[in-house]
């Protein structure tokens, strides 16, 4: 009897250690992972600029007046709105030094460009510098923090990427806190504080962010047929790759103009009249 006393207890434990068991991986498997909404493919286009989102960025310096007669007058700077719109796509790590210098210098004629319809401008966050905060994960978790913004309140998007990319804190830090990230989102205004914070607090968008960053590493690229990321940031212009200056938005501009002409279809070429010959 003790023996089949003792057997049976033994076997109720061990079922219920197995129920246990069971109950955590499947809990643990079960969790869903969170996506962002509104996206376009991982992207977050920019559709609008509110007025004051840029408003930090100094506009592009004119060159110095020489007095007249001395000098030849400057080239001007290419206008993209003569020709097509341009499907303009940045890779941005929120801990790049590279890509804050490119938003510092560019963000202005990017947000004139799409006031005016002349470029589509979609910004890939992606964390290519998450081994370089301490340990904190800060490239990981800033990615994370923009996808809730773009998410719960897209109107407020660019105004947080371009906060995120010209303050940015240096490489080999530990970067913002989720707090910091999200008192920053509130600091611009987004729509609904509470659900943000609760989202960035909560990193909900952390494993989409991971995968996001994978998914670009094998490519295709959004707005490419066969590119990968290989840095950041990296900037896709209609397909082609920019590999100028990311301080010179004179350079950009003309490459976006020489890529968005190289993509326009060709006219079909009017006829000319034969002259009527005079008796």
């Amino acid at each position: 009897m003790r023996r089949v006393i003792i057997g049976a207890g033994a076997i109720v434990a061990v079922g219920a250690i197995g129920t246990a068991v069971t109950l955590a991986v499947t809990s643990s498997v079960s969790e869903p992972s969170l996506d962002p909404q509104g996206l376009a493919g991982d992207g977050i286009e920019v559709n609008s600029i509110s007025d004051g989102d840029i408003e930090t960025v100094p506009s592009t310096p004119a060159p110095d007046e020489s007095a007249a007669g001395t000098e030849e007058p400057a080239e001007p700077t290419p206008d993209p709105t003569a020709a097509p719109a341009a499907d303009v796509h940045v890779y941005v790590d929120y801990l790049s030094p590279g890509s804050g210098e490119f938003e510092r210098a560019n963000s202005r004629q990017l947000a004139g460009w799409i006031d005016e319809n002349a470029a589509t401008v979609t910004y890939h966050p992606v964390s290519m510098l998450t081994a370089s905060s301490n340990g904190t994960k800060y490239s990981l978790r800033s990615a994370a923090a923009a996808a809730c913004v773009a998410t719960h309140s897209p109107d407020k998007f660019y105004a947080y990427n371009h906060e995120l990319l010209v303050d940015q804190p240096d490489v080999d830090s530990s970067g913002r806190s989720d707090v910091e990230l999200a008192d920053l989102a509130v600091a611009v205004g987004v729509d609904t504080p509470k659900v943000v914070r609760s989202c960035i607090e909560g990193q909900d968008f952390v494993t989409w962010a991971k995968e996001a960053t994978s998914r670009a590493l094998a490519g295709p690229l959004d707005g490419s047929d066969d590119l990968v990321l290989t840095s950041a940031p990296m900037i896709v212009v209609n397909g082609e790759v920019y590999v100028g200056a990311l301080d010179d938005p004179a350079e950009f501009s003309q490459f976006v103009l020489t890529v968005a002409s190289e993509t326009e279809p060709t006219a079909t070429p009017t006829p000319t009249p034969t002259a009527t010959p005079t008796p």
